[in-house]
């Protein structure tokens, strides 16, 4: 069966939305999840349930697709480490060795490192718009992940973790890049490849991570997180950013990656009980701003 038609730009920038919003939540839901259940553990948990869940609805799919699944099975087995295995895994690891401030800045490089691989494998051209946008969606990033004082922005590449993120997010960029090459599958041949090989990908160091000691909590808490990180992150989100990207390709869709920390920080005044401060507005702005000029003005 072939693949369905691109999602119209108007569909792709809500989709790419829910995608940060989605996966704004799983950094929340993680950091409420520590000391219940170890890192490498719930990702194994993320993808295994993804693709537990999706399998009865992509069965038919995946068998009409089977051809052509064969003849690009390496491909479609490199996307899958790339985009759910390697790169959250990854992520993971190199939380427990820097702080999160950290994290938050590297990953705002993210869009940056996506448009240099479309512009390096795809020939994709930056627009002078677009490059402001993503200057001004960095710029409302720091702002909110520094909490307004730019003297509380640790330094950079003092650290294993820092090298691992920023690893990572090569890996992810590639991959957003690679996606104008996937194989013409439907999407959810193409969603539940992706999860069955993340799965596989996680198992070995959840064997691991168990086996040295770690422990897992099951609590009402834990299995709220196991539902969470199976269904809206991973199962839905992946499917979005997938369509988003086929829509108006990795660069514009990688701005929206600029609304996770936000999302990030209005779900934790609303669930953690942090407070609302006035870069939280500020950094909202300008973050807004700059995603609306790197997908909306074409330059």
């Amino acid at each position: 069966m072939a693949a369905a038609q691109p999602v119209s730009p108007r569909v792709a920038y809500v989709l790419m939305t829910l995608t940060a919003l989605f996966w704004a939540g799983n950094f929340v839901v993680g950091r409420a999840a520590t000391g219940h259940i170890p890192p490498l553990t719930l990702a194994w948990v993320r993808w295994t349930g993804a693709a537990l869940i999706i399998l009865p609805f992509a069965a038919r799919q995946l068998w009409d697709d089977r051809a052509l699944i064969r003849k690009q099975a390496l491909f479609l087995f490199g996307l899958g480490v790339m985009g759910a295995g390697l790169f959250n895994t990854l992520q993971y690891i190199a939380l427990t060795m820097m702080t999160a401030v950290t994290g938050s800045v590297l990953n705002s490089a993210g869009p940056v490192l996506i448009a240099i691989a479309c512009w390096a494998i795809l020939g994709e051209r930056l627009r002078g718009w677009q490059i402001t946008g993503i200057v001004l969606s960095i710029a409302g990033v720091l702002l909110v992940v520094v909490r307004g004082d730019l003297t509380a922005l640790p330094p950079l590449g003092q650290s294993l973790g820092e090298i691992i993120t920023f690893f990572g997010l090569a890996v992810w960029a590639v991959y957003t890049a690679l996606l104008r090459y996937r194989p013409q599958i439907h999407p959810l041949s193409f969603a539940a490849i992706t999860y069955i090989v993340a799965a596989l990908v996680n198992t070995p160091p959840m064997i691991w991570e168990l086996a040295s000691g770690a422990t897992v909590t099951l609590d009402l808490a834990t299995l709220a997180a196991f539902a969470y990180v199976a269904t809206l992150p991973s199962l839905l989100a992946y499917m979005f950013f997938n369509a988003g990207v086929e829509s108006i390709g990795g660069a514009r869709a990688s701005a929206f990656i600029h609304l996770a920390p936000l999302f990030t920080a209005v779900l934790a005044i609303t669930f953690l009980g942090e407070s609302f401060a006035l870069y939280h507005f500020a950094g909202f702005l300008l973050i807004v701003a700059g995603v609306y000029l790197t997908a909306a003005m074409r330059g």
